[in-house]
């Protein structure tokens, strides 16, 4: 394990040293920052469109001047109803007494609504008023454009870390077979160490990078207002990305080290990485389909099938809600495969690193054992 460790503690502090890696992740930090902030700065002034049954317009455009507010009658409360299920308007006032919404209603617009009532009910009557009664007249639906949005940002976070890690650590393995560096580093040390340590480096700075990107958007978001649509258990999601990051990464990385020690070029890799990128890019396509439906049959089975389950299930536990049972047997599936993979990748690399020249065969190296 001393061996493993100095591997992985080598492979992080050369990256970490470097200065790409401090501009990018100052550049990735602020990027996501301006897009956490984007809604608040380009969407304009907050637009409302209100009913009434029964009801007498609230003086709402006097307790907030830079909103827009658009009132409209209905006879009664069943087409108010049909209104407010078809998105036609965000809130109806029903006999100056209940506010019907499709879903919680909107932070702000609630806060609104409950405080100019009182006023105008107060200044009339001089007496304390109930607060309005909120009623949801459908499905709690708020929620669902956030969470699509989270699930897209999040597939594609994972898909390009996990790319740009994974070729990573095939660059790596062919510059140091190229230079034969290998020979000397194995002359005191086991191919699983060497290998071990290497994964482990820079998936530690993968991880680096992907808890910044979710750090700095959970603040941004929070300090711009955009959490307040955000569902509940998102500090959960997160968390859970980053563990499924883990698992897609061991799995992939695997992968890549053993196919890249089958060359000795660096402008033969991608040629040797084709199958895995193009799995890479199968997982990423099958989990973006999964952000528009993610209760669907393609997507809930194929969120236990590794390794695409290391991008869809993330995906699906933040574009809907996914039993704890269903996320932990696709995660325990996944490290089987793992363990799977990295037992089959580990014998590749051990039989071919040292073998320089011409381009190894794939079925050559596991004959040759």
């Amino acid at each position: 394990m001393n061996g493993l460790m100095l591997v992985a503690r080598r492979e992080i502090t050369t990256q970490l040293r470097t200065k790409g890696f401090a501009i990018g992740l100052i550049i990735t930090a602020l990027l996501v920052a301006a897009v956490s902030f984007a809604p608040k700065v380009m969407g304009g002034p907050d637009s409302y469109t209100l009913g009434t049954v029964n009801s007498q317009q609230l003086p709402l455009q006097a307790a907030a001047p830079d909103a827009k507010f658009e009132w409209r009658g209905f006879p009664d409360e069943a087409a108010a109803k049909r209104a407010v299920l078809d998105g036609d308007v965000d809130a109806v006032l029903v006999d100056g007494t209940r506010v019907l919404t499709d879903g919680e209603i909107d932070s702000q617009l609630g806060v609104l609504l409950q405080s100019v009532n009182r006023e105008v009910r107060l200044g009339a009557a001089g007496v304390s008023i109930p607060p309005l009664k909120m009623e949801s007249v459908g499905a709690d639906t708020r929620y669902e454009a956030a969470r699509a949005g989270i699930a897209v940002v999040l597939v594609l976070v994972l898909f390009m870390l996990l790319m740009g890690q994974v070729m990573m650590v095939a660059m790596g393995v062919v510059e140091e077979k190229g230079s034969r560096i290998v020979e000397i580093l194995l002359s005191t040390l086991r191919p699983w160490q060497l290998l071990g340590g290497k994964i482990i480096g820079l998936g530690v700075v993968g991880l680096i990078n992907l808890v910044t990107i979710l750090f700095v958007g959970f603040v941004s978001a929070s300090a711009s207002g955009v959490a307040s649509d955000f569902p509940p258990g998102i500090p959960g999601v997160l968390a859970g990305v980053l563990v499924w990051f883990i698992l897609g990464y061991a799995f992939f990385a695997t992968l890549a080290a053993a196919l890249a020690s089958l060359v000795s070029r660096q402008e033969e890799v991608s040629t040797v990485m084709t199958p895995l990128t193009m799995v890479i890019m199968l997982t990423y396509l099958v989990a973006f389909y999964a952000t528009d439906d993610p209760t669907g049959t393609l997507a809930t089975v194929v969120s236990y099938v590794p390794p695409f389950s290391s991008m869809v299930m993330p995906v699906r536990m933040a574009a809907t809600e996914v039993p704890l049972w269903q996320a932990g047997v696709s995660m325990a599936a996944m490290a089987l495969a793992v363990l799977a993979v990295l037992g089959f990748g580990a014998k590749i690399y051990q039989r071919a690193v040292l073998r320089t020249g011409a381009r190894l065969k794939l079925g050559d190296v596991l004959r040759a054992g």
